[in-house]
């Protein structure tokens, strides 16, 4: 088990958690459940998976029908902070994936200079 996951299992107990089910694996290959969630959010990290389509598609598997997903990552603008540029998605690029995966886009938002945020629910 990777250290992170066993520090946060540490913390976790440490603070009356116990309702957390911590895995490791890729988001790829994921599906904890079906209809269970009431959010889903990436921050961050939509960018960073090999399939970032399959990882939005088990997503809405989790998700229950009246819960929304939720993607906050880096403007595809240039910056010292985050990623570099060509990993980067815009928020047009990432919407298109979003809804490609059966979502339907509520809203997207600036969050600040850096990021912005995509709320979206199952379609």
């Amino acid at each position: 088990m990777p250290k992170s996951i066993s520090e946060l299992r540490e913390l976790a107990s440490r603070e009356g958690l116990n309702n957390l089910e911590l895995t490791v694996g890729k988001a790829e290959d994921v599906v904890l459940c079906e209809s269970c969630a009431d959010i889903i959010f990436f921050g961050i990290v939509l960018h960073d998976f090999e399939d970032p389509a399959k990882v939005l598609q088990n997503a809405k598997k989790m998700l229950n029908p009246a819960g929304r997903l939720i993607n906050l990552d880096w403007k595809k603008i240039t910056m010292q902070l985050g990623p570099p540029l060509q990993r980067r998605f815009t928020e047009e690029k990432s919407a298109q994936l979003i809804e490609a995966a059966g979502f339907e886009v509520l809203s997207i938002k600036d969050i600040g200079p850096y990021h912005y945020m995509i709320l979206a629910k199952p379609s």
